[in-house]
C-alpha cells in the first residue's frame, strides 16, 4: 500500500469475503490502549479487539486478526522489518494516554486539525501526520528525549539536563505494575523468592 496512490481501505477480505473494519483513529488508538493495559487478560483483549475493528466479527479469527494487525500497522508487514535477528528492549517514547494533550496540541498547531471536533480521520493518516510532526513540536521533543540513550553522553552537565528531561515526561506505570514492583521488591528484602510473583 502506498498512502500517495492508493485508496485507504475502509475494508478487508478474509475468505473471499469483504469485512468492515472501523478505520476511524480513535479506533486504532483505544485498540493501543487496550494493549497495553495489563490489567485484562490476553483473551479477553484479543476479543475485546476483534469488537472494536469489526462490526461484523468473521468466522475465520485467525484471518481476521491477521487483518487487523495489518490495518494496525498501517498495511505494513512486520516480516519485512529490518533487524539483525538480535531482540532490544524497545523504549515506548510516546503513550496516547499520558501524552493525549501534547499529541492534540501538535495536530492543532501544525495541521489546524482539531481533534476533537473532527468527525472521522482514517488511521493512516493520522499515522502519517503524527510521524511527520515537526521538531519544534513538544510531543517530538519529548519522544526524542525518552530516546535518547544517555549512555552515549559524555558531557555532564548535558547528560544530567537530558536525564531531567527524561525523569519529568516519564510515561508513569500503571497502579497495577507499581503495586507488582512494591511487592517483589519487599520479598527480595526480605529474601524471598520472586518467581511465584512474576
Amino acid at each position: 500500500m502506498n498512502i500517495l496512490i492508493d485508496l485507504l481501505p475502509t475494508s478487508v477480505i478474509i475468505d473471499k469475503k469483504e469485512y468492515d473494519i472501523n478505520s476511524d483513529f480513535r479506533t486504532s488508538i483505544l485498540f493501543e490502549l487496550l494493549m497495553q493495559d495489563k490489567s485484562i487478560e490476553n483473551e479477553n483483549k484479543i476479543l475485546m479487539a476483534l469488537q472494536l475493528y469489526y462490526p461484523v466479527i468473521p468466522k475465520n479469527i485467525n484471518e481476521a486478526i491477521e487483518k487487523m494487525l495489518w490495518f494496525y500497522r498501517c498495511g505494513n508487514d512486520i516480516r519485512k522489518s529490518k533487524g539483525n535477528g538480535k531482540s532490544k528492549s524497545v523504549t515506548q517514547v510516546y503513550s496516547f494516554e499520558h501524552d493525549d494533550e501534547y499529541i492534540y496540541a501538535a495536530f492543532m498547531d501544525q495541521y489546524n486539525i482539531d481533534l476533537q471536533d473532527i468527525e472521522y480521520l482514517h488511521w493512516w493518516k493520522f499515522k502519517a501526520m503524527f510521524n511527520g510532526l515537526k521538531e519544534d513540536n513538544l510531543i517530538v521533543k519529548i519522544m526524542g528525549y525518552r530516546s535518547m540513550d544517555l549512555s552515549k553522553i559524555k558531557d555532564k552537565e548535558q547528560k544530567a539536563y537530558y536525564k531531567k528531561m527524561q525523569r519529568l515526561y516519564e510515561i508513569p506505570i500503571s497502579k497495577d505494575e507499581k503495586e507488582k514492583i512494591d511487592e517483589i521488591n519487599q520479598i527480595l528484602l526480605n529474601g524471598g523468592d520472586v518467581s511465584k510473583v512474576l
